[in-house]
């Protein structure tokens, strides 16, 4: 069996704490693979309480004690912890995130948890404590010794996969810096990942267009043709199942998403809102090309609505079980 998953907790003063305490509360019902916290075992318990769930958590000494404890508490990793202010974060509620997300790294690249899955942050809030990457996305990467651009950041829901070529930068800058190998690489390291952490044998890569409706012959902007169907054809040269460039309008129809198993878009927002408009309480982060693996609820920390009893389990939930189910696919390949 692999070892079980660690979770970091996030920023706690956000969802990301009682959003854990569901997942456990409904480890039976979900049929969850095991996973132990890092951090945090009082705060832990205190947002489960405020959420009005019975819950328990358990110290561990080290994470093969987890699965021992599983069934009948929270196993929780080591002695950091801090009090539960929902909705009001501070320093000490970042440090305590990024204390758990170092930990909870360290811990899956040294093979002592079979996979990270990582709490949401507030990125300008950890930046105060220390924290230097632009995201979680990066900052595992390189503690993977991975550079960011071997990293491909994938959304996955029930209905649709999704990956940005471009993705945290000015919508203006993308057309500069969309290039053929960027499309390329980053088809490479998905159809290899969908292959090896999701059991398909041959994915099916649908590579959006940039423009509306596809350039239309150059009309609308030449990227189509200069920049997106050449690396289309070199990922069929390669034996790579790719189609494209596909009008982004019509892409994500109920009647086209079965023809392919993920969507290739140019740029941040293209793969997101189609994502989070089909399946927003169930989304889930994953970062392909790295030897771990790496899942995250697709959402933020929502301080508005922390300790409310009002946010939505399914996507910290989902990302447990994605966790799970790539972990036991490559762990006994």
């Amino acid at each position: 069996m692999p070892a079980p998953l660690a979770v970091s907790l996030g920023d706690t003063a956000g969802i990301g704490p009682e959003l854990l305490a569901e997942a456990w509360a409904r480890r039976h019902e979900e049929r969850l693979p095991v996973f132990f916290a890092v951090g945090g075992m009082r705060l832990l318990e205190a947002a489960a309480k405020q959420r009005g769930l019975a819950l328990r958590a358990q110290q561990i000494a080290n994470p093969a004690e987890a699965a021992n404890v599983f069934a009948e508490a929270l196993p929780v990793l080591g002695d950091a912890d801090g009090a539960y202010t929902p909705g009001e974060p501070s320093c000490e509620t970042s440090a305590l995130a990024f204390a758990s997300l170092q930990e909870a790294a360290r811990l899956t690249v040294a093979g002592e948890a079979s996979g990270i899955v990582t709490g949401p942050i507030a990125k300008s809030r950890l930046a105060e404590v220390g924290f230097t990457h632009p995201g979680q996305t990066e900052f595992v990467a390189e503690a993977c010794g991975v550079a960011p651009e071997g990293a491909v950041m994938m959304l996955a829901g029930p209905s649709l996969r999704t990956v940005p070529i471009t993705v945290h930068t000015a919508l203006a800058k993308v057309p500069g810096l969309l290039t053929t190998n960027l499309i390329i690489r980053k088809a490479r390291i998905t159809a290899e990942a969908l292959r090896r952490d999701f059991g398909l044998a041959s994915p099916r890569l649908a590579i959006a267009a940039l423009n509306p409706h596809a350039g239309e012959n150059g009309r609308m902007g030449d990227e189509e043709a200069r920049i997106i169907v050449p690396a289309v054809a070199a990922l069929r040269a390669e034996g790579i199942e790719a189609t494209g460039p596909h009008p982004a309008d019509a892409l994500f129809a109920p009647h086209e998403r079965p023809r392919y198993d993920i969507a290739l878009c140019m740029y941040h927002d293209q793969a997101l809102i189609p994502l989070k408009a089909l399946d927003f309480d169930a989304g889930v982060n994953a970062t392909l090309g790295l030897p771990i693996i790496r899942t995250s609820p697709d959402h933020g920390t929502a301080f508005a609505i922390a300790g409310k009893r009002i946010a939505n389990p399914g996507a910290t939930i989902a990302a447990i079980r994605m966790a799970g189910e790539c972990a036991a696919r490559r762990f006994s390949a």
